[in-house]
């Protein structure tokens, strides 16, 4: 007959373990003896070795007691309905792990690697990182509000990088976060905006952002608050029959507001 501490030793275990086992069940608590020691026997030693085998194993404790029980074909099935959901958790265990390592990287928080890749591009032409770091919060929030959208818009973004124009927009953009109100310079980008305009209604692109009004607002007042010639900008395009930013829209005539300020 066997104390606990030599039942421990003979399957490998704590005597801490085999307490636990017996406080959920696993392990049934035998006799004590007139001194009041538990006194085990061969078969607690069996099966102590069972549940230690089956739980290095990877058997959650909530399933050893079924197992242990279970005839071979059932203890089969039992096994394989384990490994299917360990497989699924190791799988799902990865995909975090990737997910880390990509956040690793400050960019990728919130973001899909179709933005990501597109602020790169950004970069790569040359756009200054106060003006990224603000697009990238846009992005943040449009990925949230339209997670279906973003891949079709990012595509749309990169076509528009091969034009000329737009590349000079965001260099000017890119330093225009400074700028006063009243620098000269803001009417040159609502003159190359303006272009950009006429093209996407011209090619049936304006009005078609998939996004309600109120988020649509949201961008744009973040936007306008980015610099102090964001406002005056808008008011310009405005004056000139356009209104927006996030969403474009040719304003009709009898809509224009004749005291805005004139460019």
């Amino acid at each position: 007959m066997l104390t606990i501490s030599q039942l421990a030793a003979y399957a490998g275990v704590t005597v801490r373990a085999v307490r636990h086992y017996h406080q959920i069940g696993l392990l049934p608590e035998p006799e004590r003896d007139q001194s009041g020691y538990r006194i085990y026997d061969a078969a607690a030693v069996v099966r102590l070795i069972r549940i230690r085998t089956l739980a290095d194993a990877g058997v959650p404790l909530a399933r050893v007691q079924e197992l242990l029980d279970a005839g071979p074909e059932k203890f089969g099935d039992g096994v394989q309905e384990i490994d299917k959901e360990l497989r699924a958790e190791i799988r799902r265990l990865q995909g975090t792990r990737r997910r880390l390592v990509r956040l690793a990287t400050g960019e990728h928080l919130a973001l899909p690697q179709s933005v990501v890749d597109y602020l790169d591009r950004l970069r790569g032409l040359g756009v200054e990182e106060r003006y990224i770091e603000m697009e990238r919060d846009a992005w943040i929030m449009i990925a949230a509000q339209a997670p279906h959208l973003i891949d079709a818009v990012i595509a749309k973004k990169h076509e528009e990088l091969d034009d000329p124009d737009m590349v000079k927009l965001y260099s000017l953009l890119s330093g225009a976060l400074d700028w006063p109100a009243d620098d000269p310079r803001v009417d040159e980008i609502a003159d190359l905006l303006e272009r950009l305009m006429i093209r996407a209604v011209q090619a049936g692109e304006v009005g078609t952002d998939g996004f309600d009004d109120q988020f649509v607002d949201l961008l744009d007042s973040t936007m306008v608050e980015s610099s102090p010639g964001a406002a005056r900008l808008l008011a310009i395009l405005e004056e000139r029959g356009w209104r927006g930013w996030t969403r474009i829209e040719r304003v009709p005539a009898d809509r224009l507001n004749p005291e805005l300020p004139s460019s």
